[in-house]
């Protein structure tokens, strides 16, 4: 059984343009960071941002390929793309060819007579 990677968890990264939206706003109040409730949203929209933040990264430097450089990725691409290509290649000429024997390449089977004959004793 092979270990499949696990997928990432869409909500969390759905989640992270509302959250920064939000601390957005609360700065752009009225009130702005004056009132203790206001400094208290803030404080915790931000560190809920920050967390979810966090935790983005964390699934995101998980991934398989993740400590490579877009460079390097890019390169591993390019190469599994033209693997595949030469598969394919490799595909279309094994379906072109027959899969049944050309007369020239049949075998003649000989039968030993001698071999096929019981053994008196």
């Amino acid at each position: 059984m092979t270990n499949l990677p696990t997928p990432l968890p869409s909500s969390l990264f759905q989640n992270l343009l509302p959250k920064l939206s939000h601390v957005l706003e609360l700065t752009q109040h009225p009130e702005g960071t004056v009132t203790p409730q206001a400094k208290q949203a803030l404080l915790q929209a931000t560190n809920e941002f920050k967390h979810t933040l966090n935790q983005a990264k964390d699934c995101a430097n998980m991934l398989a390929g993740g400590e490579l450089l877009i460079q390097e990725q890019d390169e591993v691409i390019e190469m599994l793309e033209r693997l595949r290509e030469h598969k394919r290649q490799q595909l279309t000429q094994f379906a072109a060819h027959s899969l049944t024997p050309e007369p020239s390449m049949k075998m003649e089977v000989e039968v030993d007579s001698t071999a096929s004959t019981p053994m008196n004793s």
